[in-house]
């Protein structure tokens, strides 16, 4: 019973879903309705393998990552010849990715480097023996 203070409540709408296929669609029973049809349940029906292989990915990438315990990650900049370079040893399939082939590099120049190295170590030693004897100095005027 309708009156000014209590109307008829209306039936709600159906509620359309833009990627909803709707049987009473004067174009789904056309050719290419059936088409597009035919292709939204085919991508449908990959979604869950695609979640699926998506999740196995992570899970590999963690698991090196966990794996890789003695490894260290550096963020470098690296100039567009040096990115060249490092993209042309993945693409001939000397390296997985452009990350082990600049680590592959690294190594190699420190090895090749390595008198410089002992330089360094050796002036390291002579800063912290300095270090230590300034310490040594301030030490006995504080006592």
């Amino acid at each position: 019973m309708s009156s000014p203070y209590h109307k008829e409540e209306q039936p709600a709408a159906e509620r359309i879903d833009d990627l909803m296929l709707r049987d009473d669609e004067p174009e789904f029973n056309s050719e290419e309705g059936n088409r597009t049809a035919s292709s939204v349940r085919d991508i449908a029906s990959r979604i869950p393998e695609s979640l699926s292989a998506i999740g196995r990915d992570i899970s590999r990438t963690i698991e090196k990552a966990m794996s890789a315990k003695d490894d260290y990650v550096v963020a470098v900049k690296v100039s567009p010849e040096s990115q060249e370079k490092l993209e042309a040893l993945v693409q001939a399939g000397v390296f997985r990715s452009r990350a082990e082939a600049a680590g592959f590099l690294i190594e190699e120049g420190i090895k090749t480097q390595s008198p410089l190295f002992e330089r360094v170590r050796q002036k390291l030693s002579e800063i912290e023996r300095l270090r230590a004897e300034l310490r040594g100095l301030i030490a006995d005027r504080t006592v």
